[in-house]
């Protein structure tokens, strides 16, 4: 039944992902802005990346980022066909569309390695590959890391468990605010979100094709992992990496994980 589905299965653990917080140890950084806003101008539906009927949240996720580095850095916004997003669900993820079903959800660390070494399908059916420069793993607790990422990268790539509240039954939506509540918090799922922009009440979300706030309070119970990527596209024209790294330094950060 379509509807709003997750996908995001447990995070994992890979110690040749680099840390912020280790990449800029004994720096004061500033202090991130106050708010930031990288929707604005985008279209208020986005689409939804076939997250209706397939687990793929992950991979939704990545083409909502790619939305957002376009509107704001290539001259404006690109979105990819849903067949370059199921195309990436199957080779990074292994769905299988005959078996059909929601699939096998993705991995979130699993995911970012893979643009980071082969590339998402782009362009009009997937000929072309756009791939990653890095990506740097963020303390969740530290928000101001995550506002920075924000800030630098244009968006946040986030795993979060899902309370039960957030994904009601259809017809039922989901709530505009996601906020810590006392009823219906039975974790349901994990799910894979971009922040692309925050204030002092929370982050902006996009998810299933639509804006969202997350509250503050609520990224802190629920979110699980952050990370910053580093896109050639965003770097080109903003000049901007994740936590003022130079390329050449994030990219000898991934040597491990590319194994060149």
């Amino acid at each position: 039944m379509a509807g709003h589905k997750l996908g995001r299965l447990h995070r994992t653990y890979d110690a040749r992902i680099p840390h912020m917080s280790a990449l800029t140890a004994g720096q004061t950084l500033p202090p991130p802005p106050a708010q930031a806003n990288w929707t604005t101008g985008m279209p208020n539906n986005l689409g939804m990346m076939l997250n209706d009927t397939l687990g793929d949240c992950t991979c939704a996720a990545f083409y909502h980022a790619l939305q957002v580095w376009s509107a704001n850095a290539a001259g404006g916004i690109q979105t990819q066909p849903d067949g370059d997003v199921e195309k990436l669900y199957i080779l990074a993820c292994g769905y299988n569309p005959r078996v059909g079903g929601e699939g096998p959800g993705g991995n979130e660390q699993h995911i970012l390695t893979y643009l980071l070494k082969t590339g998402a399908p782009f362009g009009p059916s997937g000929q072309t590959k756009h791939k990653i420069a890095a990506f740097v793993e963020i303390d969740p607790r530290n928000t101001d890391d995550v506002k920075r990422a924000i800030v630098d990268c244009g968006v946040a790539y986030i795993g979060f468990n899902v309370p039960q509240y957030i994904v009601p039954a259809p017809p039922a939506t989901p709530p505009q605010i996601w906020d810590v509540q006392n009823t219906n918090n039975a974790i349901v799922g994990g799910h894979a979100v971009v922040l692309a922009g925050y204030t002092a009440a929370g982050a902006r979300v996009i998810s299933w094709g639509q804006y969202y706030t997350m509250t503050w309070t609520f990224f802190a119970k629920y979110v699980d992992e952050v990370y910053a990527i580093a896109d050639p596209t965003w770097i080109d024209a903003k000049g901007t990496t994740p936590g003022g790294i130079t390329l050449a330094e994030l990219e000898a950060q991934m040597k491990a994980l590319t194994g060149s």
